[in-house]
């Protein structure tokens, strides 16, 4: 069975406004549908049979949407941020304990056409307690962010890029519970710190993807996204 994904979609998606004033961005319409249906229904085709929302920002509009995620195949939860917002990490640290031993962490605004079976295969034999998934960009789609060698994410900096960083994060991530272990309930942190934190110490296994990945992150990009999944579902 395909372990449970923790989806992060609590952002306030301000690159997205006007189009974000009044709906979180996974409703935001792609292909005539609200972008979360696309990626509940890629989940449950991957054999994912239990999704964890952690929301924010109008999550209520999102909850009342996807429900208990039965109608695409799957289980979905949702974990709310509360008074404060928690980060992207602060957010997988309070849905882990729902997940369990071993988990993916997806982002909300992405489309990820790289099958998760090899990728959490390779994970659970490689012993580390994490994994990113990581595109061969070469400056194609934003600034590369990392450096892979011998399979293995060996620098990793978001804000500092080098000549030798040609990979970036496709998105898709792998975590065993205990990399979460050193920060502490309710506190606010990015994922991209404790995971720059794992790749100093050598402890970030890199899976390589051959194909793009499509997001919604910007108006570029939610517009590639709908001529692809517009596309490949027959403009339905």
């Amino acid at each position: 069975m395909t372990a449970p994904v923790i989806l992060l979609a609590g952002g306030e998606a301000t690159r997205l406004r006007p189009v974000t004033e009044k709906i979180p961005k996974s409703l935001v319409d792609v292909a005539g549908k609200p972008f979360i249906e696309h990626q509940l229904r890629l989940l449950a085709a991957n054999g994912v049979s239990r999704v964890i929302i952690c929301a924010g920002h109008m999550g209520g509009q999102l909850r009342d949407f996807v429900g208990d995620g039965r109608r695409y195949g799957l289980s979905a939860e949702f974990v709310f941020d509360g008074e404060k917002p928690l980060g992207t990490g602060g957010a997988v640290k309070k849905a882990a304990p729902l997940a369990g031993d071993i988990f993916f962490v997806m982002y909300g605004d992405s489309y990820l056409t790289e099958p998760f079976a090899p990728v959490e295969n390779y994970f659970r034999s490689g012993g580390k307690p994490a994994l990113m998934t990581v595109y061969e960009n070469r400056g194609k789609f934003d600034t590369g962010n990392m450096v892979l060698k011998d399979g293995n994410i060996v620098r990793y900096d978001k804000k500092t890029a080098t000549p030798d960083m040609h990979w970036i994060d496709y998105g898709l991530c792998m975590f065993r519970k205990e990399a979460f272990k050193s920060s502490e309930p309710g506190e606010r942190f990015d994922l991209s710190q404790l995971l720059g934190g794992l790749v100093l110490r050598g402890e970030v296994l890199g899976w390589q993807v051959k194909e793009r990945f499509y997001e919604i992150g910007s108006f570029k990009g939610l517009e590639e996204t709908r001529e692809y999944l517009g596309g490949k579902n027959g403009g339905r």
